[in-house]
């Protein structure tokens, strides 16, 4: 399946990509619910415009500031195949308040130092911390729908997503912007468990088998009818048609046969894709 935005955003931001969880209207608390129906006839290339505009305007803020200052939050809507030829409609909320303030977390983390300050001041926090109601803080931090990776799509969402899986290509004037894929929760689980059996007596000093197991444990808190999304973002124009899930496939496979032949030739296929662009983090 193929899409054309009405315009670029997508190389206008660093390669970040994202994997979300979309679920069942009656999934959400009535006030989520109301939030959701307001915008659930909004488009999905609306939305990412929407919510890259919103970006902007907090990146060029006169004070450095980050965090959001509406109480309002985004919802993406999932068209998702159902039984003979039905779409079932599915939803992820952005939860923005929550995911940047665990992104300011780790970036607190990361660098030290009176660079933290400049980049989030701590004014900033103060005056983002006041802003959020401390349960639904609660609430939806303990089911974030959406993880986000910078520079790369971790191995082990792979795990989890098929090339034979549903798929969106969206292209802008024949050039790819992203490719979105998407599978029943309930599937990805089996694959993510599968996976990790394998890996646990064959490699079980490989830091893949943590991240599956970190993987498995968060798609389980959401419903059996849930959705997840695979979404490359701008880093898609590189690798699209990209054989990643056939070659972390393959090479667990291989360990679990005991070819080490077979590994290494699909991580090295994987190495040659993925760490060319894992360096332009480092680019000046």
């Amino acid at each position: 399946m193929s899409a054309r935005p009405q315009r670029s955003l997508y190389r206008t931001f660093p390669y970040v990509s994202h994997l979300r969880v979309y679920e069942p209207l009656d999934v959400f608390d009535d006030d989520q619910q109301l939030a959701i129906l307001e915008q659930r006839a909004r488009g999905r290339h609306a939305t990412e415009v929407l919510e890259r505009s919103d970006a902007v305007r907090r990146l060029v803020r006169a004070v450095s500031d980050p965090f959001p200052h509406s109480t309002s939050d985004l919802v993406r809507v999932l068209h998702y195949p159902g039984h003979e030829g039905s779409t079932r409609r599915l939803y992820c909320p952005n939860q923005l308040a929550v995911r940047t303030s665990l992104a300011a977390e780790s970036l607190g983390e990361s660098i030290h130092g009176p660079l933290v300050d400049v980049l989030v001041p701590e004014v900033a926090r103060e005056a983002h911390a006041a802003r959020i109601d401390p349960d639904s803080f609660a609430d939806s931090l303990a089911r974030l729908h959406t993880r986000s990776a910078t520079w790369g799509v971790p191995f082990g969402w792979f795990v989890l997503l098929h090339e034979e899986d549903h798929s969106e290509v969206v292209e802008d004037d024949g050039k790819v912007q992203t490719v979105r894929l998407s599978a029943p929760v309930s599937q990805c689980l089996d694959r993510a468990r599968r996976a990790t059996a394998a890996l646990a007596l064959a490699a079980p000093e490989l830091d893949l088998l943590d991240e599956l197991d970190e993987l498995a444990n968060w798609l389980e808190i959401f419903s059996e009818d849930a959705v997840l999304e695979l979404d490359y973002g701008p880093v898609a124009e590189l690798v699209f048609p990209d054989d990643s899930p056939s070659d972390v496939r393959l090479g667990i496979e291989s360990l679990a046969e005991g070819d080490m032949t077979g590994a290494a030739a699909s991580y090295r296929r994987l190495a040659n894709r993925w760490i060319p662009i894992r360096q332009l983090a480092r680019a000046s």
